[in-house]
């Protein structure tokens, strides 16, 4: 388990979500509690215990909007950071980090931020199931490759284990990768699509876009907060037996390399 205080990340991570949720119901844009974040407002009308960080997720046109718009409309010390705004980001996704405070994840994967949300989008999915795994496929393969450019490349010593993050960069760039994901993701027009679905989740998490439905309100410790119209259905599909609370061994924590909630990340540059 982690070491660092739980319920003091919990109350901080929280204050964004409430910027977040403010931010896009004074701009008409659509979100979702996601993933563990919606099930935690399910079956514990909050946070998951042991759970040490927020999802959500955004369908593609308000997602675009919100990179767009970020610097203007979330308050200080709020900040949207993506591939379309930072060249050394590594993720196919956005977070939105508070930049007051400073957080690296991995050793070996040293990007320096701040505590965050991630903030997924939600892109249309061909209706084929053919065409659909050969669509996921790309996006894995390029997924890795991210992941594979970013890495350590002697993370597991300087043997056969880093030839390949080697190679790669020598066939690719961070920048090329991104943007190649970037366009493949948006092949399928949200909005036209009858089948959406994070790609991060893979071809699996695919649904109808009726289980999205129109952002609902449910309460997150003691808030309101908008998520999925029909819980039930996204959450029995990606968790099965999801009221069921899991043993120890499977209450996953991320036990991040480095966390400090009291100094920005901006001026940890030169420390870390």
């Amino acid at each position: 388990m982690a070491d660092y205080d739980i319920d003091k990340l919990h109350q901080r991570i929280l204050k964004i979500l409430l910027a977040v949720d403010k931010t896009c119901r004074e701009h008409s844009l659509r979100y979702y509690l996601w993933a563990g974040t919606q099930l935690g407002a399910i079956r514990h009308k909050g946070f998951i215990p042991w759970d040490d960080d927020i999802d959500i997720a955004m369908p593609r046109p308000d997602y675009e909007k919100l990179i767009r718009h970020s610097r203007e409309w979330l308050p200080e010390p709020f900040e949207l950071v993506c591939a379309e705004n930072d060249a050394s980001y590594n993720l196919p996704f956005g977070k939105i980090q508070d930049a007051s405070t400073t957080l690296i994840e991995r050793m070996h994967l040293r990007y320096l931020g701040g505590i965050y949300i991630d903030v997924f989008p939600i892109d249309g999915v061909p209706e084929s199931s053919l065409m659909r795994k050969l669509h996921f496929a790309r996006y894995e393969y390029l997924k890795r490759v991210l992941y594979l450019l970013h890495r350590d490349p002697y993370k597991h010593g300087h043997g056969p284990s880093s030839w390949v993050p080697l190679l790669c960069r020598k066939f690719y760039t961070l920048d090329g990768v991104q943007k190649r994901i970037r366009q493949l993701l948006m092949t399928y027009d949200y909005e036209k699509s009858a089948l959406v679905a994070d790609y991060d989740d893979g071809s699996n998490g695919s649904m109808p876009k009726d289980v999205l439905g129109t952002p609902t309100p449910y309460t997150f410790e003691n808030e309101m907060v908008m998520g999925v119209e029909k819980a039930d259905t996204y959450l029995s599909k990606k968790y099965g037996d999801y009221m069921t609370i899991p043993d120890g061994e499977h209450q996953r924590q991320h036990n991040f390399h480095y966390l400090d909630l009291d100094h920005s990340y901006k001026d940890n540059i030169h420390g870390l």
